[in-house]
This record gives structure tokens, C-alpha cells and sequence, in this order.
């Protein structure tokens, strides 16, 4: 039925006036926005354990939404997706995949890529070449056996069928390998060197069907003059060269304007954005999809600096969470799964998908082997760069826009398309399992009865640190940190540090920024004068200069990765460069007052840091300290080897306290490092000697809001001459380095006051402590106090919870294999004549036996 758009009217006076909203072009707009944010963002959490990508569930979203599901409900299509509406979807949509295309332009560093070698171009072209000329291969048997397949000429369509099996989606690429953690492997990086080849060339590809298919009139029989798509094709090339020679420079220009400016620079940004839309006016004039322009335009923009960050920053959500939902879901308005009947259909269905990935797979396989890789990852390369997903759609949508594909033909395109998408995840998951080798001892810093350095206890020539980042501020805070442990000119042992900057991956386009420049700096590391010259991340470079300066060795990284694995990357460099001691920074962090009697500003990262935390202390491979930082190294205009600082070193007893001293210790050969280490000894409570405290497992499962220890049974004997070595160890340093080290033993009848007591003076810089999951009596008593955050223990996190506490803590976790587990506990307390056993989770109580 045909409809009027002029009568067509944008908003409704109300139901109370007797008009339906529905009925009105705005408020459907905004009816079938929401529904299509609802349903892929419900898909996309049931498809999280899978590990699928986001836009799987989009899509699958879109075609739920179209006439293979809930379509076929006349009613609802007539009312939330009625044909005078598909206009006005399509041109919103369109608008938000016009600025994604600029995204991906943006993203696309093409110097990166002339940079990636021979190996990538040659895979790259093998992985086009062979699934192109079977495109075209199966293009032939569906124009024979697909009624109406037949109605456009040879040339548009043998084109489009070609693109749409040699694709490879560069962005979701991406992402499954940051999934996967393989994003800084030898085997990612040829991945993403080969895909980003891909990319380019599926958009000049693109740019060719579309001028091909202008030959071809609505109906698909007005037949124009060849000369149309030559001209078309002469023109887009034009507008390239124009592109980069002219506009290029100009926009190099623009950014150095914007980011000389700073926060005035909204001029900028908008002339940026007229530019997109320009750039794809110009292309669609040419006859060629406006999409391309915005994407070539999205080239000439510099990657390196601030101006393309604050751009992703500002139309990235918007695009992405909003507009470009709405394109899926208008792609999935056009599939009509039921047009695939017969088991003829299903049939040509399964050699479209056999085809596509046969041609990708094997391919690439060869030429992969050919250069030299191993067989099992260039399978795994094959699978990798079979990936459709979200380039593959837009294709497929543009060849149904312009009457190539026709329903049938399109829709197993798309099934296709999601199947090779959601098949890649799984099977590289099995062909390619990379071997790590494990550590055959604890790496920790103290060893009983040791009186070898750290790093040599810790089975190695020098002290293997691994400090990680959130960002640029918590890099002096580390850097004060590490300069302390480094011990100076004197020290034992050589310190040698590893920087890793985690970076959260999200399904912002972004993350592709992200990806790239993890490829400069990752694991493998790449050639460090070209790290150098390339890299601006702040991380990076401070850390890269107190190297230079502090005769250090360091070794910045970068882990990019979604929070929930992302301490599998942290634990996975701290065992393959078997490190003694891991850092991770706390995930709040106080700055200290501008102004005098001024309250701090406390900023907090957010809990899904926090759980990283929790998870690395659980499954770190060597010992864990947590910096609680208030300020440590804040605001310092000297280099931190010349800054004197205070420490001081709680210790009660246990691995965790001796894995504290251990590293007091070796803070001592610090010429600038005061350390003072103060040993609590229980003391009379009022009248009464303080009870013997056990700490029994407690059948109650555990919270937040409790502490969980380890009750392994453990000789307390050796334990206590354990502490003793320990400290003996210290005291003879202290003696040796009396200008440098004080040890000071102190009796202390209620434990927290007298630990927040050293933490609010203003005499100590930083408060070391350990975390306490083999307690001693003084910190068994302390379980039942309700825990704030319960993976620093009891002293450290009275430490960290107080906002009287001006000095920074260090809470230290030695590694330990056999005694790892811990659990929610009950107290038992004894007083020599009965017991009683108090639970901590429902803080009841009960006799025990006395034995």
C-alpha cells in the first residue's frame, strides 16, 4: 500500500486528545529505539558466558524484531513497524552508521599498517583472493537455483557476492582477541596487521560494487551505459586523492588548533563533524554509498595526540549505543528467515557457509605456513580471520538497498554471517590453547632459615617487580614506591620492573585505539626506539624515563582486557616473567587537600577494580602488595631518588607480616629510606590476661563484609621461630645501617587504636602491614569486626577505612601454595576452663569442647 510521507506527522497532541502516539513519527521512533535497546542488550548478557561479541546480539536482536519472529504477528508489525516508518528508522540509522564509518576511518592507522611487513600483506591477500573467487563461484549456483537471483546484471553481483565471503570485521576482530588474550601474541598481531589489510581493501571492493551496481536501475532491467560505473569509479578516486593530499594536512592542522586550545576547542570538533557529514554528501553525489566518504575522511584524521581521543570520546557512546542498534535492527526488518524453505534453500544456505569458510580458512592457512608459521596457528589464524560480523552486515544491507541481493538471497547471507561470527570464538578457543610454562617453586621474597637476599630466595639473579596502573595518576605513587624497594647503589640485588598499564576493554570503538597501541607495547615487545617514537601513553613514558634516569631496568606493557578476566592477563605476566613481587594499585585513592584544614578528595575507580584486585590476590602466581595510596610521591618536584622518606612496618607474627619485614629490609640499603619496624606484643587487658583465640573453618558461607583466613594447621612453634629469624634478619641490618633503620617492639591493649594511632600521625610517609591470613591471637580478635574491605585483612583495612589516616599502607600477601585457601571463619575463644565458639556471620555463640 502506498503511503503519503507528506502526511506523515512528526508528533501527536496526546491520548487525552484522542490521538494514538503510535500513529505519529517521533513517538514511534522512540517506542521502537527503546524496544531494540531492551532486546539487544538482554541478548548480549545471555551471550556474555559465550563469549560472543556484542554485535551478535544485535543482530540476532534486529532479526527477532523482523518478520522471521515477531513479525509474523501482523498486529505488532502494523503497530510498532509499520511500512510508512521504515523510512524515518532507516535514515536515523543511517545518520549513526555514517559516524561509526568515520569511527573505523579513525581507528585505522594506516601507517601501522604499511609498517606491518610482508607476512600480513601476503596472508591478508590470500585471505581476499581465494574466498573472493568463490564468492563469485557460488554467485553463479544462486543465480541458477534462487528465483528472482537472476534479475540484476553479472557484474554488481558476482562483486557484492565476492566481498561479502572475503570480508574480515576488523573491530569485532579486536575485541575476540582481547577476549581471548591472544590480542599481544605473535599470532594476534599478524591477526590484526592481516585484518587491518582486509579492511581496506573490502572498502575499496565495496566502492567497486557500488559503482557496478548504478548500472543497474530499480526494477533491475533499466540497464544504464557501463561508462556510468567507470566514471563513478574515476570520480571516488578522485575524491580519495583529494582526500589525502588536500584535506589531510588541513586536518593535521586542526588537531594541533584543538589541542593547543584545550577546552576551547568545541569549534574544532564541530567543524570536524561538518566534515563527515560532507564527506559523505560528496560520495553519495558521486554515486558511491556515503558511508566511504565518511570513512576515508575518518583516514585523514592524526591518530597520534589528544584531538582524535576527545573525538571518539564524544560521538562513540551515542553512535554506538544508540544509532547503531537501530541499523541492525532495520537490517533485521529486512530478514525474513522463512523466505529459506525447502530443503533446497537449507541446502544452498549450508554451501554458502562451507564456502565461506573454506575459502578464508584455507587460504590464509596456506600462505600463513608458507611464511613460515606453525600449523596449529595458522588454523587458528584461518578461524580468526574468518570473522564477519558488523562490515559483512553493511555490505549486505547496501546490496539490498540497491536491488543486488534479492530476499532469500540476503537472508542467507546474513545467517552466514552470524554463523562464521559466532563459530570463531569457540574453535579458536580449542585449536589454539598456548602453553605456559609454570613456576616450580613459590616466588615470594622471604624464605625461612634464608639468609640470601630477596631475589635470590625468590630464585633469581635480581628482584623481578611487576607494578600495575589504572592510569597516569597512580604512576607517582608507584614510582616512589618502586625507587624505595629498589634499595639504592648498596642494594643486594639488582631491581628489575615491569609496567603493566591495564586498560579496560569495552565495546566502545575506542577499545580499537586501545588494541592498537597495545600491539606497540604489548608482550611481545616490539623494537624499543620504535616504541619510543610511537607511543603516547603517559604510563609508558613516565615509567620510561625513571628507567633512563634510575638505572633500572623497565619494561612497560599494556594489558587490554574486559574487567572480568582481566587478572588472568595480570597473573599470566607476573609467571611468565616470573616476578617476585606483584603491586596493584588500591582502587580508591585520596589526593592530599589543596588548601589547609581543606577535606581530601577521595576518588574511587569503581568495584569492578576492586574485584580484579580480589581475583589476583586469589590466583596470583608470587607475593601480592596492594598500595593504598594517600598521596605517596603526590606533588614532589624532585627526582624520587633525592626525596628522604619515613616507613614504618606493623608486625604481629605470620607469613604475611615476615613477607612485610622482608621487604623493610631491603627498603633499608635506601640511602634517602628511614624504616622503623614496630613488633606488637599482647599486653594485659584491664585485670584479665587476654584469652587464647582458634579460628575453626565456619559452615556459614562468607560476604563482603567479612574477613576470610586461612585455617590450615600450621606448627605455631615454628611459626613464632619463623617471625624471630625473620626479625633477627632485620635487626642485624638495622645495626649495620643505624641511620637508615630503627626496630622497636611496643605492647598494645586494644590493637586498632593503636595502629590508627601511627597511621594518623603525620611522622611516616608509608604503613607497611601484612594481610594477616595466618592470625596470630591479637588478629584473630579482630574478625568479627565488620570488614569495609576484607581483602587487605583486619590492620589493613582499619587502615585504609579510616579518614583520619594521612599515611599511605602497603598490605602485603606472601604467595603460598600449599596454604592458598581461605574461608569465612568462627572463633573459638579459651580461657583455659571452657570454650565458647562464636560465629562471625551471625555472630552467635556456642560451647566447645576444652580439649
Amino acid at each position: 500500500m502506498a503511503v503519503n510521507i507528506t502526511a506523515i506527522r512528526t508528533s501527536s497532541n496526546g491520548v487525552w486528545q484522542g490521538d494514538n502516539p503510535l500513529h505519529f513519527a517521533f513517538p514511534l521512533l522512540i517506542v521502537q529505539a527503546t524496544l531494540v535497546l531492551l532486546l539487544g542488550r538482554s541478548l548480549s548478557f545471555l551471550l556474555k558466558p559465550l563469549r560472543q561479541p556484542k554485535v551478535i546480539a544485535e543482530i540476532v536482536g534486529g532479526i527477532l524484531l523482523g518478520p522471521s519472529a515477531l513479525g509474523r504477528n501482523e498486529n505488532y508489525l502494523h503497530n510498532l513497524f509499520p511500512s510508512w516508518s521504515t523510512p524515518i528508522l532507516e535514515t536515523v540509522a543511517s545518520i549513526g552508521l555514517l559516524f561509526f564509518l568515520f569511527l573505523v576511518g579513525l581507528e585505522l592507522d594506516l601507517r601501522s599498517i604499511l609498517r606491518s611487513g610482508r607476512r600480513a600483506l601476503a596472508i591478508s591477500g590470500a585471505g581476499i583472493s581465494l574466498p573472493f573467487a568463490c564468492g563469485i563461484g557460488v554467485a553463479f549456483v544462486l543465480r541458477r537455483s534462487i528465483p528472482g537471483a537472476d534479475e540484476p546484471s553479472y557484474g554488481p553481483f558476482l562483486v557484492f557476492m565476492g566481498v561479502s565471503l572475503s570480508i574480515t570485521a576488523f573491530p569485532v576482530l579486536a575485541r575476540i582477541l582481547a577476549e581471548l588474550k591472544l590480542l599481544t601474541t605473535p599470532l594476534g598481531e599478524t591477526a590484526m596487521a592481516a585484518a587491518a589489510f582486509n579492511d581496506v581493501a573490502a572498502w575499496v571492493l565495496l566502492a567497486l560494487a557500488v559503482a557496478l551496481s548504478g548500472t543497474t536501475g530499480r526494477g533491475g532491467s533499466d540497464h544504464r551505459s557501463p561508462l556510468v560505473s567507470v566514471w563513478v569509479l574515476l570520480c571516488g578516486a578522485a575524491f580519495v586523492a583529494v582526500q589525502m593530499v588536500a584535506v589531510r594536512p588541513v586536518m593535521t592542522w586542526v588537531a594541533r588548533r584543538a589541542e593547543s586550545e584545550g577546552g576551547e576547542s568545541e569549534v574544532w570538533m564541530a567543524l570536524t563533524l561538518t566534515g563527515v557529514l560532507v564527506s559523505g554528501f560528496f560520495t553519495d553525489f558521486i554515486g558511491i554509498h556515503s558511508i566511504f566518504g565518511a570513512f576515508v575522511f575518518g583516514l585523514t584524521v592524526p591518530k597520534d595526540g589528544e584531538f582524535a581521543g576527545r573525538l571518539i570520546e564524544r560521538i562513540e557512546d551515542f553512535v554506538s549505543g544508540l544509532l547503531l542498534p537501530l541499523y541492525f535492527a532495520s537490517s533485521g526488518l529486512k530478514t525474513n528467515v522463512a523466505s529459506i524453505k525447502g530443503g533446497k534453500s537449507w541446502a544452498l544456505l549450508a554451501l554458502v557457509i562451507a564456502t565461506a569458510c573454506a575459502g578464508k580458512i584455507v587460504g590464509t592457512f596456506v600462505v600463513a605456513v608458507a611464511c613460515g608459521m606453525a600449523t596449529r596457528d595458522a588454523v587458528a589464524l584461518g578461524v580468526l580471520m574468518n570473522t564477519k560480523g558488523l562490515v559483512e552486515l553493511i555490505v549486505l544491507n547496501i546490496g539490498r538497498e540497491r536491488k543486488v541481493l534479492n530476499e532469500e538471497t540476503f537472508a542467507i547471507l546474513v545467517l552466514m554471517a552470524l554463523f562464521t561470527t559466532f563459530i570463531t570464538t569457540p574453535a579458536v578457543m580449542a585449536i589454539y590453547k598456548p602453553a605456559r610454562v609454570g613456576a616450580p617453586d613459590p616466588r615470594r621474597l622471604y624464605r625461612s632459615g634464608s639468609s640470601s637476599p630477596p631475589s635470590s630466595a625468590a630464585g633469581a639473579k635480581e628482584l623481578r617487580v611487576l607494578a600495575c596502573a589504572h592510569g597516569p595518576r597512580d604512576a607517582p605513587a608507584l614510582l616512589a614506591l618502586v625507587e624505595a624497594i629498589r634499595g639504592g647503589p648498596r642494594a643486594s640485588s639488582p631491581l628489575k620492573l615491569y609496567v603493566l598499564h591495564l586498560v579496560e576493554l569495552t565495546e566502545r570503538s575506542s577499545s580499537i585505539v586501545m588494541v592498537r597501541r597495545a600491539r606497540r607495547n604489548g608482550l611481545p615487545f616490539l623494537n624499543p626506539l620504535i616504541r619510543r617514537q610511537q607511543s603516547r601513553d603517559s604510563v609508558a613514558l613516565a615509567f620510561d624515563a625513571y628507567g633512563q634516569l634510575g638505572r633500572v631496568r623497565v619494561r612497560p606493557m599494556a594489558a587490554v582486557s574486559a574487567l572480568p578476566t582481566m587478572h588472568e592477563d595480570v597473573c599470566s605476566v607476573a609467571e611468565d616473567k616470573r616476578v617476585a613481587l606483584l603491586i596493584l594499585p588500591f582502587h580508591k585513592r585520596q589526593r592530599r587537600a589543596d588548601d589547609a584544614g581543606s577535606v581530601p578528595v577521595v576518588e574511587n575507580v569503581g568495584h569492578g577494580w576492586r574485584s580484579v584486585n580480589q581475583r589476583v590476590l586469589r590466583e596470583s602466581p608470587c607475593s601480592v602488595a596492594v598500595l593504598v595510596d594517600r598521596g605517596f610521591g603526590e606533588g614532589e618536584q624532585v627526582w624520587p631518588a633525592d626525596v628522604a622518606r619515613l616507613v614504618c612496618v606493623l608486625f604481629f607474627g605470620g607469613p604475611d607480616d615476615r613477607e612485610a619485614v622482608e621487604l623493610a629490609t631491603r627498603m633499608v640499603e635506601h640511602p634517602n629510606i628511614r624504616v622503623t619496624v614496630f613488633r606488637f606484643i599482647s599486653s594485659k587487658n584491664g585485670d584479665e590476661e587476654r584469652k587464647n583465640v582458634t579460628l575453626r573453618p565456619s559452615p556459614l558461607n562468607s560476604d563482603e563484609k567479612r574477613y576470610t583466613f586461612s585455617t590450615a594447621v600450621m606448627d605455631r612453634e615454628q611459626e613464632k621461630e619463623r617471625d624471630e629469624l625473620a626479625l633477627e634478619d632485620f635487626r642485624r641490618k638495622a645495626e649495620g645501617e643505624a641511620a637508615t633503620a630503627r626496630y622497636e617492639e611496643r605492647t598494645a591493649g586494644n590493637v586498632i587504636e593503636a595502629v590508627l594511632a601511627i597511621g594518623k600521625n603525620k611522622e611516616y610517609d608509608l604503613v607497611v602491614v601484612g594481610k594477616g591470613r595466618f592470625p596470630t591471637s591479637m588478629v584473630a580478635e579482630l574478625a568479627g569486626r565488620p570488614a569495609e574491605h576484607p581483602e587487605l585483612g583486619p590492620i589493613g583495612d582499619a587502615l585504609a577505612s579510616c579518614q583520619g589516616v594521612v599515611s599511605s599502607v602497603l598490605v602485603v600477601q606472601q604467595h603460598d601454595v600449599v596454604h592458598s585457601e581461605e574461608t569465612p571463619v568462627s572463633m573459638v575463644f579459651d580461657d583455659g576452663h571452657s570454650a565458647v565458639a562464636v560465629d562471625m556471620e551471625r555472630g552467635s555463640n556456642h560451647k566447645a569442647g576444652s580439649g
